[in-house]
């Protein structure tokens, strides 16, 4: 009993008192990892003492080299994000499972859910993007400068105007189709692409995604985050976007057009990284100039 009292208090003081950890042996892993089913411990301990020290090795090792996987907050997700999965050896950035979820799980479809915040982070990585903010004041320019007698006005004020309407249009459409709709349906937001499989079915694929998306569990369900996004931003777009119509007629065009140009935003999705990688085009240049023709806004006039 008073041996078993000893380790007992030698235990906790390791615990309370944590010290780098020894290396772990090879041999011991290697022995470890050769058990069969046939062959099981006694009791849960025999597993979770080398779980726990290669979980103590990893901790240890971020805290003296800095290196690691950095955990995703609202700061980091509005910053540029890059990961190329193809790297095995690289250390993910923080807040990439935002982009790219499966990350290092290449060989596999694991289902990898996010959290409700995630999905808040996701709305603020894509308005914060600077290609995103860059295309508004790009298109903006442009519609101002092609027609100085649109409802924004001619002139630096006109141009802030139109810059402040786009972006409060992509705020909103962030807001609910990124986050409130996917959180309350359960919904996963991002767009899994499939670039392994035939062109056929690649095409077929992306068009049925306006209407059909991904449950946090990996389940299909509807795209309520399309399907109601469209109808919101229209309406809401009736009450301060200058110059467009906002009768019943008018805002029914407005999305229904929504409608039909989202699967072209889907196909951008699907295939544009294949040349992307070749060529260096942004996505959101492209998609963007959808957005703006579905919304009709900085001159483009659906009624």
């Amino acid at each position: 009993m008073r041996w078993l009292l000893t380790m007992t208090l030698l235990l906790f003081a390791a615990i309370a008192h944590p010290q780098a950890p020894s290396p772990i042996d090879p041999k011991a892993l290697a022995t470890f990892s050769e058990s069969t089913s046939t062959d099981l411990p006694d009791a849960p301990s025999a597993v979770d003492t080398p779980q726990s020290n290669v979980v103590a090795v990893a901790q240890a090792s971020f805290q003296q080299t800095g290196d690691g996987v950095k955990p995703c907050n609202a700061f980091r997700a509005m910053k540029v994000i890059y990961y190329n999965p193809n790297r095995l050896e690289e250390i993910p950035k923080p807040c990439s499972n935002l982009i790219y979820p499966y990350q290092k799980f290449l060989g596999t479809n694991i289902i990898i859910p996010m959290t409700w915040q995630e999905k808040g982070y996701l709305a603020l990585h894509e308005l914060a993007d600077p290609a995103n903010f860059g295309t508004i004041v790009g298109i903006s320019a442009i519609s101002v400068a092609a027609d100085s007698h649109s409802a924004y006005g001619p002139g630096l004020k006109g141009f802030g105007k139109s810059v402040s309407v786009s972006y409060l249009q992509d705020v909103t459409g962030q807001f609910f189709g990124a986050f409130t709709f996917p959180v309350l349906f359960h919904q996963d937001p991002r767009y899994f692409r499939m670039p392994h499989a035939p062109l056929t079915k690649r095409i077929l694929y992306s068009v049925s995604r306006t209407v059909i998306s991904r449950h946090d569990d990996g389940s299909s369900m509807p795209n309520y985050s399309v399907l109601l996004n469209y109808p919101v931003g229209a309406i809401l777009s009736n009450q301060y976007v200058p110059g467009i119509h906002s009768d019943a007629s008018s805002t029914v065009i407005r999305i229904v057009t929504g409608y039909a140009l989202d699967p072209a935003n889907n196909l951008l999705n699907e295939f544009l990284p294949d040349v992307a990688s070749h060529v260096h085009v942004r996505i959101i240049f492209v998609q963007r100039i959808l957005n703006n023709v579905a919304n009709g806004t900085n001159g483009v006039s659906l009624q």
